[in-house]
């Protein structure tokens, strides 16, 4: 439950579009890190009675979920006013892949400080776990007040002059943008081919380690194999926004590899599991190995969706584009979840969730048109 109110956090996701599109920037990132702030300072709340302090914690969850919806979308944002055409695509990747470190980093985090709890552990055992989870807490809250206090102190809505053609141009209202949005056919498929297995991997990411204890599988390597999947996507994703700001025309082709590797990456992984049916060697470094791919795949994808999000409908704003999707992403990601709190003593079914949900993708993918409607206003009216 825990986990599931960062896709509830999601509702008010068309209220954080529309203030991004009429209010910029630094007013919806002052309002996001005051979320977080408030959030991560609700959990820190010294009550003794157990009760309250858990609906406490869940309360800072929420908190922290509703600031989920501009931490996810204002890369392709930032970047279109803040940077060149020659820049975006990188701009957007570090922008948003950044996100993804403190994920891993927050893999890490929990198993290395906080100690896993055991039958065997007394009163002392307990007492030491809860001091260890509290520190936890307050480091959290003290590192995003100090985002907020920066953010506060300078965070400018934009540029004194715009970097390019498409960052100066009007874009289209807020309600003519939905019905842009919804009236295009090739937008909707591109936008499932992102939704559907970025939803899966969210929330199977979410609760690896309860996917891998079964087979044996401690919580810190499984902290360790998050960790390492998100900082090779990071990488990945980078360089390849990289190849494609050289490269332009080609977010189709790299997506499609993205996904073929996604793709077989994952159902390496789940036969794995099934290793009394299949009888492929289950061993620490097959998991590592698949795992780190699978996240390598998906999480590098991210930013060159962005940008083939906003290419494909343009003069509609990024954020209200972008904005959609990681919507219907969460709604996904929501559902499995909620699927998880009833069939949670076998994990077979999510693990076959994520091999077809690639599959999926790829074929979208495979018959999806592209077009650079911004690319070519930049550089037509540019020249």
């Amino acid at each position: 439950l825990l986990v599931f109110w960062g896709p509830i956090g999601f509702a008010p996701c068309f209220f954080f579009m529309w203030l991004m599109d009429k209010k910029g920037l630094r007013v919806t990132v002052l309002l996001t890190s005051s979320l977080m702030v408030l959030g991560a300072g609700l959990r820190c709340v010294p009550v003794s009675d157990l009760e309250i302090r858990k609906k406490l914690i869940h309360g800072g969850q929420l908190l922290n979920g509703l600031a989920g919806p501009t931490v996810m979308n204002a890369a392709p944002f930032l970047s279109t006013t803040w940077f060149s055409p020659d820049e975006r695509a990188t701009a957007t990747a570090i922008a948003s892949l950044l996100n993804y470190l403190g994920s891993a980093a927050a893999f890490l985090v929990g198993p290395l400080v906080v100690p896993p709890p055991n039958g065997t552990a007394g009163a002392g055992g307990a007492g030491h776990i809860k001091d260890r989870i509290e520190a936890v807490l307050y480091a959290e809250f003290g590192m995003v007040s100090l985002i907020f206090s920066a953010a506060l102190a300078y965070f400018p809505s934009r540029p004194p002059f715009p970097p390019s053609v498409a960052a100066a141009s009007q874009r289209l209202s807020y309600r003519r943008s939905f019905c842009r949005l919804l009236s295009n056919f090739r937008f909707l498929m591109i936008a499932l081919a992102y939704a559907i297995p970025l939803g899966v991997f969210s929330g199977w990411s979410g609760v690896l380690d309860l996917i891998l204890t079964p087979i044996h599988v401690s919580q810190v390597d499984a902290g360790w194999i998050g960790f390492w999947s998100i900082v090779g996507g990071c990488v990945v994703g980078i360089a390849m926004a990289r190849f494609a700001d050289f490269i332009r025309g080609m977010l189709k082709f790299i997506l499609l590899l993205l996904l073929s590797g996604a793709t077989l990456a994952s159902t390496w992984f789940t036969l794995t599991c099934l290793t009394t049916v299949t009888h492929l060697p289950l061993t620490t470094a097959t998991l590592y190995t698949s795992c780190i791919l699978l996240g390598i795949f998906l999480n590098s994808s991210i930013p060159i969706f962005f940008e083939l999000f906003v290419e494909t409908v343009y003069p509609v704003p990024e954020g209200i584009s972008c904005g959609v999707v990681t919507f219907l992403s969460n709604v996904f990601m929501g559902v499995l979840l909620f699927f998880l709190t009833f069939y949670h003593t076998e994990f077979s079914w999510f693990n076959w969730c994520l091999p077809g949900s690639c599959l999926l993708s790829l074929l979208l993918i495979l018959c999806f048109r592209e077009s650079y409607d911004r690319l070519y206003l930049d550089v037509v009216v540019s020249v």
